[in-house]
């Protein structure tokens, strides 16, 4: 029985994280083919391939860029991207999007420093990654404060502080890394010096 339980438990340590992968990946892929696919699906009908639908919008997203790119194109989008900063409501939603799709992907990533935040009163710190460093265009009090995310184990959601320059402390790890020590509740650290302990 300890033999039969011991390989039940190997089978999960194993086996379970890469059909959890698999299945996001697949979810993912659904969705993305879908966006364009399910416009697609009935003029091609049988004809119809999966993938279609993501070529389709990663195509579409390609020419949309390059055509950002060029005088009359770009003017058009510019007067569409200011038009939708204006309109009540829709402006909320749109600066949300467009500012985080920035963060990761524009030139000034956020997310790419990685902080120690000292708690208040103890001598506890906590994980974080600094998502602003110039405050004071959103509330000039602010202008000495950067915005520190700290994010919750075993979950994606996170709460987001302003604190002092002086009490925010850079550290040299890779933000990926550190992500996952988080989430992890700080076990990746534990199986990564396993796993170098094992190979020395």
């Amino acid at each position: 029985m300890k033999t039969i339980l011991k390989s039940f438990i190997n089978g999960i340590l194993t086996i379970v994280p890469i059909l959890l992968v698999v299945y996001v990946i697949y979810k993912t892929f659904l969705f993305l083919d879908g966006i364009l696919g399910n416009s697609l699906r009935p003029y091609l009908r049988g004809d119809y391939i999966p993938g279609i639908g993501l070529l389709t919008t990663i195509i579409l997203i390609t020419i949309l860029g390059w055509m950002s790119t060029k005088y009359f194109t770009g003017k058009i989008i510019k007067l569409i991207d200011y038009l939708l900063e204006k309109i009540p409501v829709v402006k909320t939603i749109y600066s949300v999007i467009k500012d985080t799709i920035q963060s990761f992907l524009g030139e000034k990533k956020s997310f790419s420093k990685v902080a120690l935040v000292m708690i208040p009163g103890t001598e506890m710190r906590s994980i974080g990654f600094i998502t602003s460093e110039e405050l004071d265009g959103f509330y000039s009090p602010l202008k000495d404060h950067v915005a520190v995310y700290i994010p919750q184990t075993f979950q994606v959601a996170g709460v987001t502080f302003l604190v002092p320059k002086g009490q925010v402390e850079i550290i040299d790890v890779k933000p990926e890394d550190a992500m996952k020590f988080v989430l992890s509740g700080g076990m990746t650290s534990s199986s990564n010096q396993k796993g170098e302990s094992s190979q020395s």
